[in-house]
């Protein structure tokens, strides 16, 4: 295991195009800010989006009109994405590790790590990342994220 100092932690994290293979908040999953390289690695179309995780409500808004509606149901949420009218989706996370690497991205897109439609594979996923992330005694949940898709009044649940 190589163990890196924190002036190459700073580099690192100021790559764009790096993808991390980490325990999310749900499952294990690649992190990015490169959408283009998580498309390729993942064989899915380019048209559909990836989840935008963010650390707090506030970077949600500099991204989004957040409706005064639902204002407090987001910042709210655990394990929950939610849709906007615009058709991009957002989750803000909880749990404190993953909160941890997103924080000093600043935002990331998140996704299951196997190949579009398919199940997880230990071997396709190590071999897609570039860093790999491993916390000691780390809890894998096993369901998936609730889905909302909202608008200005309403709040329908998807998944």
């Amino acid at each position: 295991m190589v163990r890196y100092s924190q002036k190459h932690c700073k580099i690192i994290l100021h790559n764009k195009e790096l993808v991390f293979l980490t325990p999310t908040d749900t499952t294990v999953g690649f992190v990015s800010q490169s959408a283009l390289r998580l498309t390729q690695i993942k064989q899915r179309p380019p048209h559909k989006h990836f989840i935008k995780a963010l650390p707090s409500l506030s970077v949600l808004q500099s991204f989004v009109r957040v409706p005064q509606k639902h204002k407090n149901r987001i910042r709210r949420a655990k394990r929950s994405t939610f849709v906007f009218p615009n058709g991009y989706s957002y989750r803000i996370i909880r749990e404190k590790q993953h909160l941890s690497l997103i924080q000093k991205l600043g935002w990331a897109y998140t996704t299951s790590a196997n190949l579009s439609g398919e199940s997880f594979d230990e071997l396709f996923a190590k071999d897609a990342a570039d860093i790999i992330i491993k916390y000691p005694s780390r809890q894998i949940y096993k369901s998936a994220s609730s889905i909302f898709k909202l608008n200005k009044i309403k709040l329908l649940r998807v998944r």
